[in-house]
């Protein structure tokens, strides 16, 4: 007696016509996407190396490195190629009052479907785009001032500068978690392979895997050039010393 099994779904499909699987495209080229990465590893050390003399100056080396980041990222934005352009940003920022007053328009009248509120969304993510990128300028002045001992008043606005930088960080990851959950797709991934899900052609054309390589090069570079000009490098061996103990006094509590 011989046993019957139920096709699976590749079998019941028509011959010569396998389920698609999902596309995807290109939409953020290598250069944006290591940019991406130094600068929010860049911030995240700075800003946990803060406190305490030990650390300075790899707190000072990796807040130089957030500003020559920025410079690289306002000329590529200038001369770069077409989806890298701050001129595409700036044309969002510009219909930020007329989407305003959509909203005023529609609570008023209570229609809030009249409200294109996927343009707030994209509007939203700009302008902490925009925010993180202005506030590099007074969080390393002000850091330079600081570590050269210009005023001890400096130092307070360098403090301010670099909270204020961290409310815009977060609020920009709240964007991005809130976009992924409205749109059913994981927009975090997209900074870092570089791919959305989507039919057609990849909106961008070439990845320039060449300047992403020559950017981490010429970050890790300089950060070695600090280590070799500091006689004690980048981290004190009393910095260690200090980590380790902290841990083990942790560790006994």
């Amino acid at each position: 007696m011989s046993s019957t099994s139920l096709p699976g779904p590749a079998a019941m499909a028509p011959a010569g016509n396998p389920v698609p699987a999902k596309r995807s495209r290109r939409i953020v080229d290598a250069p944006t996407r290591v940019f991406h990465a130094l600068f929010a590893l860049c911030f995240l050390g700075a800003y946990l190396t803060a406190e305490g003399e030990s650390m300075r100056l790899l707190h000072v080396t990796l807040g130089y490195s957030m500003a020559g980041l920025l410079v690289f990222r306002l000329v590529y934005g200038l001369v770069g190629p077409r989806h890298a352009r701050l001129s595409l940003l700036a044309g969002k920022l510009r219909s930020l009052p007329q989407w305003l007053a959509s909203v005023v328009q529609g609570t008023a009248d209570r229609k809030w479907a009249a409200v294109n509120w996927r343009q707030g969304q994209n509007l939203a993510l700009a302008v902490a785009v925009v925010a993180l990128m202005v506030l590099v300028v007074p969080l390393t002045l002000s850091g330079y001032a600081t570590y050269n001992e210009w005023g001890d008043w400096l130092g307070d606005v360098h403090e301010l500068a670099g909270n204020a930088f961290l409310v815009v960080v977060l609020v920009h990851v709240g964007i991005v978690l809130l976009l992924s959950l409205l749109r059913r797709k994981n927009m975090a991934m997209q900074m870092v392979h570089g791919r959305g899900q989507g039919p057609g052609p990849d909106l961008v054309k070439r990845n320039h895997a060449w300047l992403a390589v020559l950017i981490l090069v010429a970050v890790l570079g300089y950060w070695s050039w600090e280590w070799q000009q500091s006689p004690n490098g980048l981290i004190s061996a009393q910095a260690v010393t200090d980590l380790l103990s902290g841990r083990e006094s942790g560790d006994s509590d």
